[in-house]
């Protein structure tokens, strides 16, 4: 393990201790928070993704053992391993990277993996563990499974998004709400038509985060109907 050792000391010399204490609070990690007792370095993830093309290299069972890793900034590097990692052994990527689900417990974690590793790999593949991952009570796994459609999107594939925006329309939580609004917004940059059917069927239930952030690039005038709940383009108001 000399080298995971070197890749340690490597990213000590990017530790500000000011970030350090602020990242606490950026990402809940206090009492009772969504990332509550998770430990910080106050590394800037410029500085992460510059260590981890460096040690690029690092064995699997060397990134599985830093995904352990108690510190954040440790675990956010060794995802950025394992998708430099991914065009070698997509296979073995992944394999670590569901062994490790639990270590993928922050939304920046779920956000720098989920469409680069789960997503890719699920391109051609059965995708139901996505929707075992959406009707989960694990915040994480919800959030995986809806952000790792981005990749879909990406090529234009929005049924799975759409399907598991669906499974969460309802959910209680403000990072979900987020997620599946941003969602929406990335389906409207490639089918508008698409994402207003979706908000004319939900726009009445879902939470109003939700709504605002996949409305967020519409024009002034349409955002501010679509928030009343009036749909501009064929008339209709419901």
């Amino acid at each position: 393990m000399k080298k995971l050792e070197q890749l340690k000391k490597e990213l000590e010399k990017y530790i500000n201790n000011e970030k350090a204490k602020f990242l606490p609070k950026f990402f809940q990690a206090y009492p009772g928070g969504y990332g509550e007792g998770d430990r910080f370095l106050g590394i800037q993830v410029p500085n992460q993704r510059k260590v981890a093309k460096k040690f690029r290299d690092l064995t699997f069972e060397e990134v599985e053992k830093l995904l352990h890793s108690e510190y954040h900034e440790h675990r956010l590097t060794a995802i950025f391993i394992l998708i430099h990692k991914f065009k070698e052994n997509p296979e073995k990527v992944v394999e670590i990277y569901l062994r490790n689900i639990d270590k993928i417990n922050n939304w920046d974690l779920v956000d720098s993996s989920a469409p680069h590793i789960l997503g890719q790999y699920l391109e051609n593949k059965d995708r139901n563990i996505l929707y075992e991952f959406a009707k989960s009570k694990n915040l994480w796994k919800q959030r995986i499974a809806i952000i790792s459609t981005h990749y879909f999107i990406k090529q234009n594939d929005f049924n799975d998004a759409i399907n598991i925006a669906e499974i969460l329309v309802n959910h209680k939580h403000d990072l979900i709400h987020k997620a599946v609004g941003w969602t929406l917004r990335k389906i409207g940059d490639k089918n508008k038509e698409l994402e207003l059917q979706f908000l004319k069927k939900h726009h009445k239930v879902m939470p109003r985060t939700m709504l605002r952030y996949a409305i967020e690039k519409f024009p002034e005038e349409e955002r501010k109907n679509l928030l009343k709940g009036v749909f501009q383009e064929k008339g209709v108001q419901k």
